[in-house]
C-alpha cells in the first residue's frame, strides 16, 4: 500500500518494530515508506525490543490519549545472574552462574506479582527528572533517584525454563516495565537478571497486522454519545447546547456525523477536545 494512493491523509495502524533499532528511527523509516511526515507513534519501546507500535498520521495523531491500549501483553526473555545497568542485553556487563531452579519455585514467584504493586522504572527509561530524560543523565554517570510508579500485572505466565533463561508471558497495566519486573522476579529468585528477549505483542485490541488501517472509533476508550440536532453546527464547530445530546452526563465523548467525528467535553457547557476528525 502506497500512502500517496490514498485519498485520505489520516491513518491508524500497528507497525512491527524490529529488535536494536529506536522506535524514532523506525518511524523514520515508515515515514518515507509511506512518504508522509506527520507521523507519530504511542508507547516506545526499547531499542532491543521488538513488536507491536501503534503509528498514526495526519489527524489521527491527535488520538493516542484517547485510544484503549490496555492490557499490554508481553512475551520476556530473562537471563539469570546477567548483570546489566539497562536491565537489558544492551550494556551486560558481568554473567554469575546461578544455580538450577525448581520448574515449581519459578511459577511460584512468577504468581507472586499478580495484582497492583508499585516498581521502580529503570535508570535507563524515557522518564524525565526536572524536564531531562533519565537515560540521558544515566549516560552521563550522573546520580538519578526515580519515583516508585504503581503498576498492575493482570496476568503472567511461565512459557519455558532452559537454565539460566526464563521465558514468561505478562499481561500488564500501561507504564508498567517489563526489565524491572524481570529484575524483581531474579530478586525473588535470589539472584539477579536481565532481559534478553523482549516482545510486545498488543496494546488492548491493538495487534500487528501487516499494518492493516484501522478504523480509530473501534479502539476509543471514551463512550459513544449522540447529537439530535443539525449537524452542520458540528461540521461548522458552532456552540452546541447540552439538551441536544443524548447523554448528557458530564463526561467525555465522541459523536460520529457524516464523514466525521468529533470528541467533546460535558460539564456546565460543551467543550470541542477535537473537531471534523475525517473517517477514512
Amino acid at each position: 500500500m502506497k500512502y500517496e494512493k490514498l485519498k485520505c491523509k489520516n491513518l491508524l495502524f500497528v507497525a512491527n518494530k524490529p529488535m536494536f533499532i529506536s522506535s524514532n528511527k523506525f518511524l523514520n523509516q515508515l515515514k518515507k515508506k509511506y512518504n508522509i511526515k506527520k507521523m507519530g507513534f504511542s508507547g516506545t519501546l526499547d531499542p532491543f525490543a521488538t513488536g507491536c507500535l501503534i503509528i498514526a498520521t495526519g489527524q489521527y495523531t491527535k488520538l493516542f490519549r484517547f485510544l484503549d491500549k490496555t492490557p499490554k501483553t508481553y512475551i520476556a526473555t530473562l537471563m539469570l545472574g546477567a548483570y546489566s545497568p539497562t536491565l537489558d542485553i544492551e550494556k551486560i556487563e558481568n554473567i554469575q552462574l546461578t544455580p538450577k531452579i525448581e520448574k515449581e519455585k519459578i511459577i511460584e514467584v512468577l504468581n507472586s506479582f499478580l495484582g497492583k504493586q508499585t516498581q521502580i522504572p529503570p535508570k535507563y527509561s524515557a522518564k524525565k527528572i526536572d524536564g531531562k530524560r533519565a537515560y540521558a543523565l544515566a549516560n552521563k554517570n550522573i546520580d538519578i533517584k526515580l519515583k516508585e510508579i504503581e503498576v498492575e500485572i493482570y496476568e503472567i505466565e511461565l512459557i519455558n525454563y532452559s537454565h539460566p533463561f526464563i521465558t514468561f508471558r505478562a499481561s500488564v497495566s500501561e507504564g508498567t516495565f517489563i526489565r524491572t519486573l524481570g529484575l524483581d522476579i531474579a530478586k525473588k529468585l535470589n539472584t539477579f537478571g536481565s532481559l534478553t528477549y523482549l516482545e510486545r505483542v498488543n496494546e488492548g485490541k491493538f495487534k500487528y497486522e501487516c499494518e492493516k488501517p484501522l478504523n480509530p472509533l473501534e479502539f476509543l476508550k471514551i463512550p459513544q454519545n449522540f447529537y439530535k440536532n443539525d449537524i452542520n453546527n458540528l461540521l461548522l464547530g458552532k456552540k452546541l447546547d447540552i439538551k441536544d445530546f443524548e447523554i448528557q452526563q458530564p463526561g467525555t465523548y465522541y459523536i460520529k456525523y457524516d464523514k466525521y467525528f468529533a470528541i467533546i467535553e460535558i460539564k456546565e457547557s460543551i467543550k470541542y477536545i477535537l473537531n471534523r476528525i475525517e473517517l477514512c
